[in-house]
């Protein structure tokens, strides 16, 4: 591990337009936070700082749609993010707010800075207007196809299914947020910053951390490689941190701009000895975020970092990828999400059991996938069943023998030494885990530990002992008694509740992490407290509830597209005449003068041929080379705009209206199979 005096770990500032998700905790709350404990628990000097993104578009569409103001609305989900973080157990230092005295203090002045040392370029330059409203529209007041993906709700700075950087001019089909309109061009003037001047120092700050995760490089390197533009970081709008100028007019600081730099604003409220966490090259860095921030932590703040000459550069940006909810995207317009207050008020007392759930499942190198039968499985099978159960027996058996009291080991066994050793080689698989941020790996091998322990309490059977060799059941249940104080140890950056559970239970304070690995942790007839269960099955009802109401409260908050009438009945004979294939897209382009066709060759087992499909609003050319369709191949050859094309594919869609690909699940479904 790398040995700097003191870290500065910030997580992602959560927009204030509404309640936090398991997807927001699975993202970078909880990963940061496992991190930071774990530097406690090592004594290390650390700040964890985190707050609401006040400022932005997101706010002003939300105080429309609820007929309130910005700041009410920033009020109030505020106080909501920052309850339920301390609910659920995530120990930020400081959770501050961009609408702070403080905030717009620094981000103003931080502004001035690059302002006078000429750093800014000032450019004129075309922006959407709308008409109807009567003002310009920021980039998220935009929305419209993705050039790259062709993803339909992209925003004008960035879509977010494909994570692509976008300008609002580079959207197909712009429509604005406010009236739903189509925005027209007009001339506005906005101070930039020339990130293509800055690339040379950009590129050589990304290429000097080769160590990063692969999904945070490949995207910075795919921008590096398409070269950086100059980016404007004023915006005009009212809302926001003004532009501290003279004549700027009803302009604020682009919210990429502010927000950063309110990790800064809040070190500053927490301790007057700020400078230390951010311009001390000796401190490190850390920004945990979710994979649609990458490119603003390691690509835009480092360079505006970089710009102002005084502060250092994050040395990692562990970005996690995203969390879908029991089959789908996590949806917050369509309430496809499982709110944490909710949870929390639903599950009271259960905050681990989550916490525990989605590291086990953390999106760290793929999107992956939360369901309540699997929440339930992992707090059965897992938490009640093997760290539950151990815990239970061990105590359970420590007072039915020794009235609580911790007995002496007398002498060990093979399989004693073999246990002992486990206990001296966990932590530190722990410890190399958590600081390459796999936190999965560092919670499987914790559990691991409490696996050694049911395993061990199994296999040595003291209750049977008890009859025959008493001091054979002192030293069993001195060494499982060791397990358990080495878990409420190497347990608590990611169960924090349970290991103070467990302290409990053991009678014990609170250890450092050097205790880790330490066999003797329990002194000899050291009295155990009271016995009760760490963990509770959950049953069928209560998940079956959840999932329930997952599914109407979608349905009510926005109902499903109408799904058409079953189309008059044909024959089996007539549908036998269909001749559908399995088939790959070999080469994909635009067709001239056509926004929706794209002309396609398709490998279809039998030949090659040409397909016009009407997929282009949803699929850029590039992103399908290579992909599996089914393929109706017998259908009469039809010109569409010049070119023949030769079979249809298939396509389903979706309730929002977007098409998706028909393709086979199986791997063995070679081209030119028929689809029957």
């Amino acid at each position: 591990m790398n040995h700097f005096k003191r870290y500065t770990v910030t997580a992602a500032l959560p927009y204030a337009n509404g309640p936090v998700h398991i997807g927001h905790l699975a993202g970078c709350y909880l990963p940061a936070d496992i991190y930071v404990r774990y530097l406690r628990a090592r004594g290390r000097d650390v700040v964890f700082i985190c707050g609401s993104d006040e400022h932005g578009v997101p706010i002003t569409i939300k105080a429309q749609k609820e007929g309130i103001t910005p700041q009410q609305v920033v009020d109030k989900y505020h106080e909501q993010m920052k309850e339920t973080f301390e609910k659920i157990g995530i120990s930020f230092n400081i959770f501050s707010r961009t609408s702070s005295k403080t905030h717009h203090e620094t981000a103003s002045a931080f502004f001035l800075n690059l302002y006078n040392r000429g750093i800014f370029e000032e450019l004129e330059t075309d922006q959407y207007f709308d008409e109807k409203k009567g003002q310009f529209l920021a980039d998220r007041y935009i929305t419209g196809t993705c050039p790259n993906c062709g993803n339909t709700n992209a925003y004008g700075d960035q879509c977010e299914k494909c994570g692509s950087s976008l300008n609002p001019t580079d959207l197909i089909n712009p429509v604005s947020a406010l009236s739903g309109e189509k925005p027209v061009l007009r001339k506005t003037k906005n101070w930039f910053l020339p990130l293509d001047k800055l690339q040379p120092k950009i590129e050589e700050f990304i290429n000097g951390h080769p160590e990063w995760k692969p999904n945070v490089l490949g995207q910075c390197k795919s921008w590096l490689t398409q070269k950086l533009q100059p980016r404007a970081m004023t915006r005009d709008l009212d809302w926001g941190v003004k532009v501290p100028l003279k004549g700027a007019g009803n302009k604020v600081l682009y919210v990429w701009f502010d927000a950063p730099i309110g990790y800064i604003s809040a070190t500053k409220e927490l301790t007057p000895d700020w400078e230390k966490y951010w311009k001390d090259k000796e401190t490190r860095l850390i920004h945990f975020i979710g994979k649609d921030n990458i490119v603003f932590h390691c690509i835009i703040f480092p360079a505006m970092l970089m710009a102002h000459g005084e502060y250092i550069l994050p040395d990692n940006v562990p970005a996690n990828e995203f969390l879908n909810l029991e089959g789908q995207k996590i949806s917050t317009s369509r309430n496809w999400a499982v709110w944490l207050h909710e949870y929390l008020n639903d599950f009271p007392e259960k905050q681990d059991v989550m916490r525990y759930t989605l590291c086990a499942n953390a999106p760290e190198t793929k999107d992956n996938d939360f369901t309540w039968k699997d929440f339930q499985s992992r707090n059965n099978s897992e938490l009640v069943a093997i760290l539950g159960n151990f815990v239970h027996r061990t105590h359970v058996l420590v007072w039915k023998f020794f009235e609580g009291k911790v007995p002496a080991s007398v002498e060990y066994t093979k399989n004693d030494l073999a246990a002992l050793e486990e206990i001296k080689k966990i932590p530190q698989r722990i410890t190399e885990a958590i600081e390459t941020f796999h936190f999965r790996d560092a919670l499987t091998e914790a559990m691991n530990l409490a696996r050694t322990g049911n395993k061990y309490l199994t296999e040595n059977e003291p209750w049977k002992a008890n009859l025959n060799n008493p001091k054979r059941v002192q030293t069993v249940l001195n060494i499982s008694l060791q397990i358990c104080a080495n878990l409420s140890v190497v347990l608590k950056p990611f169960m924090p509740f349970t290991s103070e559970k467990l302290r409990t239970l053991l009678n014990i304070a609170e250890s450092g992490w050097d205790a880790a690995g330490n066999t003797q942790l329990l002194n000899e007839n050291h009295q155990l407290g009271k016995s009760f269960m760490l963990f509770e099955r959950i049953e069928d009802e209560p998940i079956q509830k959840q999932i329930d109401k997952l599914h109407n409260s979608m349905s009510v908050q926005m109902p499903n597209k109408a799904i058409p009438a079953v189309k008059t009945p044909v024959t089996f004979n007539e549908f036998g005449k269909m001749d559908i294939r399995i088939g790959a897209i070999l080469t994909a382009e635009r067709v001239a003068g056509a926004d929706k066709l794209l002309k396609l060759k398709v490998d279809t087992g039998i030949d090659i041929r040409t397909v016009v499909s009407g997929i282009a609003k949803y699929y850029a050319p590039e992103k399908i080379i290579g992909q599996r369709v089914c393929l109706l191949v017998n259908l009469e050859p039809r010109k569409i705009r010049g070119i023949e094309s030769h079979g249809m594919i298939l396509m389903a869609e979706n309730s929002d209206g977007k098409l998706i690909f028909v393709t086979p699940a199986e791997a063995d479904a070679e081209n030119g199979s028929s689809v029957k």
